[in-house]
Order: structure tokens, then sequence, then C-alpha cells
């Protein structure tokens, strides 16, 4: 088997995995699909808190990041349909050994999103509606986190047939969520009056772009997922465009309108002292009975009425639901990526197994639910200490190290559309270069801040450095985010060299 810059559809393996596949993508389902990928709550309650530059600074990211890298993408979509998209593009640009690489890192982030970030946001939904705010009991966290891990890897095993549904459910949770609290604050701020920051509030800073842009840039990105089903697809090459197109408008509107929302609405000293979006949430809710109350260190706390909190139960069911249905999407997508250069040569051919049964990578599947409860189980008994310390940067880094692999998916299609001039285009991206420059300098900006937060206006200063961090120990914070990066990296060029045994063995069997 020869290993060439085609795409991964010559070869025996990917014949055999291939036939497996099952068309179950629609247009719809790629809207859908894409706008639970995209939206998330993680960080809304965070962008609030920085005042008025925060909603600045998203409104600048969707208009000069997520517009020109959807374009980037959207040519990429339309033009290559290969089933794993993002890892054959790579691939096809740059070769197998980036591809590897480059898809390691792409894939590694998602199980360990799910089992700690995820997890934490649903778990926090749940504690602030149905717990009045008190931290489940050890037994009752690990039960919820397991079939929350387990129950999305169920789902990630099934077909695109019954997946797509989940996803579906998802983005109708997150139009329902995202707008039943724009319509709460809207009538809050009847009841309270809107106070809001002063217009000079709204000026950018430099201090906040450091601050904001890498946790605005995360929740922008994923406009190539679906196509990481791209064989899946009733029609990539019309319906990966137009459904892009779409959830970029979707995207903007869900995340502005809410953020602005608590702007406008919450008193200053109330949205700054917000620990996350439910507190948001439940603090809107006192419309229906109750009370807020402001602490003297800014911590805002609401009392509801039975009314409100009942209200406030479909609410956070909702948060919980727009979790999962966040880890499923990425785990669905990124999943197929690594299994598809598994049976490329670019990484152990035993993980780029599809099942015949239902047409996904059941194996890869698997392995993500382990490393997501591993990650659930580490930071649940990892408590106290330099090593949770440790352990939370860590962490922190491997869930960013999605923004890395862009810096190979986003050139990609320049250099495609340069070594492939007669390859058909069903979409043309504009000013192609231009747009692959404004994207990458973006995700460059993010990578150094990655190793070095407020690099440019105080590196590891007091605005941006984690808690439990001293000053002096900023060097010994970049060696925590170095050592899993290089891990990283020895993996996924393991994962190669096993890919490379594979391909070299099956070469010398065809000439026998």
């Amino acid at each position: 088997m020869a290993i060439t810059d085609a795409p991964p559809t010559a070869t025996e393996d990917a014949a055999v995995e291939k036939s497996k596949l099952q068309k179950h993508f629609g247009r719809a389902d790629v809207f859908f699909f894409l706008v639970c990928t995209l939206v998330g709550i993680d960080g809304l309650g965070t962008l609030a808190t920085e005042g008025g530059q925060g909603f600045t600074w998203l409104v600048v990211c969707v208009l000069l990041f997520a517009v020109p890298s959807a374009m980037v993408l959207a040519e990429l979509g339309a033009a290559y349909t290969d089933e794993g998209g993002p890892y054959v593009w790579v691939r096809m640009a740059f070769g197998h050994l980036a591809g590897a690489v480059n898809n390691f890192f792409y894939w590694v982030t998602n199980p360990v999103w799910m089992g700690g970030t995820l997890v934490g946001t649903a778990l926090g939904g749940l504690i602030v509606f149905f717990n009045d705010g008190a931290e489940y009991s050890k037994a009752t966290t690990y039960v919820f986190a397991l079939v929350f891990i387990w129950a999305g890897v169920l789902f990630a095993v099934l077909s695109f047939r019954v997946g797509k549904w989940v996803a579906t459910i998802g983005a109708i949770a997150r139009f329902l969520l995202l707008g039943l609290f724009s319509v709460l604050v809207l009538a809050y701020g009847f009841d309270h009056g809107f106070h809001g920051p002063s217009l000079g509030a709204y000026a950018p800073t430099f201090a906040g772009f450091v601050a904001l842009v890498p946790l605005v840039l995360f929740s922008l990105v994923g406009f190539e997922l679906p196509s990481a089903a791209g064989e899946e697809m009733s029609d990539a090459a019309k319906d990966v465009p137009a459904g892009i197109a779409k959830s970029v408008v979707a995207t903007g509107l869900l995340y502005a309108v809410p953020v602005l929302g608590i702007l406008l609405v919450l008193p200053t000293e109330q949205a700054s002292g917000l620990a996350g979006f439910p507190e948001a949430i439940r603090q809107a809710l006192t419309v229906f009975g109750g009370e807020v109350a402001t602490a003297a260190d800014g911590t805002v706390t609401a009392t509801l009425t039975p009314f409100s909190t009942a209200v406030g139960w479909v609410l956070g069911a909702l948060v919980a639901l727009v979790a999962f249905t966040s880890g499923l999407t990425w785990i669905m997508g990124s999943d197929r990526t690594l299994a598809v250069s598994c049976y490329d040569g670019a990484g152990p051919r035993w993980l780029g197994r599809f099942s015949a049964r239902f047409g996904t990578p059941t194996r890869v599947n698997v392995l993500s639910g382990i490393i997501s409860t591993v990650v659930f189980v580490g930071v649940t008994e990892i408590t106290g200490g330099d090593i949770a310390k440790f352990f939370g940067v860590a962490l922190s880094l491997a869930i960013s190290t999605t923004l890395i692999s862009y810096l190979g998916i986003f050139p990609a299609a320049w250099k495609l559309r340069r070594t492939r001039p007669d390859h058909p285009l069903p979409y043309r991206a504009p000013a192609l270069g231009l747009l692959t420059v404004v994207s990458m300098a973006w995700i460059a900006f993010c990578t150094v801040q990655l190793l070095f937060p407020g690099l440019g206006d105080g590196w590891f200063g007091d605005d941006y450095r984690l808690d439990g961090w001293a000053a002096s120990e900023k060097w010994v914070y970049l060696f925590t985010e170095l050592v899993p990066l290089a891990v990283f990296v020895a993996i996924a060029v393991g994962f190669w060299a096993a890919g490379r045994r594979h391909a070299s063995r099956r070469s010398v069997d065809a000439r026998d």
C-alpha cells in the first residue's frame, strides 16, 4: 500500500471501512449539529463579568475570526468530502506525519473536555437549581459523571441516524435555554430598571484583548466538525457551505444576546459577582418571585420562591443537556477523524475500525470514554497541594489543544488550492490568502497566551495568574504547560510510526 498525498479512498483498508458507512446526514442535520458544536455556556458568565468590553471583543471575534475561518472551512468541506475531513485536509496538504500530530491534538482534547469541564458544567447547573447551591455527595457525583460520560459514548457508537437527533435536540435546547434567558433578563430589567456599564466601558482595551480573546475563540471553533462525517452526508458539497453560513449567524446571536442582556440589565456589581451562567439564570428568575443580595465581597446570592424554583428546574435540566450534547457532537466528529487516520497509515490500524452494524468507530468511541472517565476520576480525587495545581494546569492545556490543531487545518485550504488547481471548488472562499492569514493570526496569538498567559500585558501578572500560583513560579508553570504538549506530540508520532509499520507490512504482502 503506497502512502501518497491522495485522499484515503483507494486503499484496501479504506475500502473495507468505508463500506460500513451509512448516509444519514442532511442539510438541516448539518446546521443543528453545528449549533450544538459551537454554542456552549461555559464562558457566558465570564464574558459578562468583564464588563462592556467582553461584549465588544465577542462581536470583534465573530466578525474578524468566525466569519473568515468559516469561509475557509466551507471551501474545504465542500471540495474535499472524504470521511475524516479535518485529518484528510491536513494530510493531503502537509503529509502523514503532520496529519497524525495535528489530528491527535484535534482528538485528544475532546475526551478530556468531556470528563473535566463538561461534567463540571452539567453538575454546576444541577447544583444551582436542584440542590440549592450545595455540593452533591461524592457517590452521587460519581454516578452522575459516569452516566454522563458513558451515555455520550453510547450515542456516539450509534449511527448518525440516532446521533443526529441527539444533536438536533441539543441545538433546540440551546435556542430554548438562551432564548428564555434573554426574555428573563429583559423582564428583570423592566422590574428592576436597566443599568449596565457606561458607553466608555464598551471600549476595547489591550488588557481585555489578552484576557478574553482566547476564551472567545475557543467558543467559536468547530465549523469543520461535520466534515468529519463527510461520506455520511447526503450532499456535502452543497450542505456544508449552507450549514456553516447559517450557523455563523445563529452562533453570533446565541452568544451576543445573552451577554448583552446581562450587561444591560444586571447592576455592574451584580454582573461582576457572577460565578457562572447558572447563577445569572438564577438571578434573572427572581422576576417570578425572590430577591437578590450582594455581599461586601461582590458575591451575588439569589433566593427563589417555590414557583421560580420550579422554573429553575427546567432551565437547570437544559444547562445539563447543553453540556452533554456539546461533548457528544465533538466526540462523534473527532473520533471519526482519529479512526480515519488510523486506517490511513497515520495511526494503529486496530483503532481504525468502523462497526459494520452502526457505521461508527466503536473502538475509538470506547477509548474516548475511558479517557474521559480517567480524567474525571483524576479531577475528583486529586485535591489540594501542588499536585492538584499542576493537574489543573495540564487539564486547561489539554482542553485548549483544540486551538493548536487549527494551525494545521486553516492553511490546508491555501496549500490545496495551490497544489490541486484543477480540483473542483463548489464553494470558493474569496481572498483565501488573506482569510488564512487572519484566521492563523488569531490562533497563533491564543497559542502564545496558552503558554505565556498575559504576555504583552504583564506575563503571569495578577490579572492572568491562575489561583494558587505565585508570581515567582511562572517558569514552573511554563514547564507544566510544555510537558503535556511534548507528551501529546510523542504519542502522535508513535501513532504515525505504528501506521507506517502497518503500511509497510501491507506493501510487502502485496508484492509477495
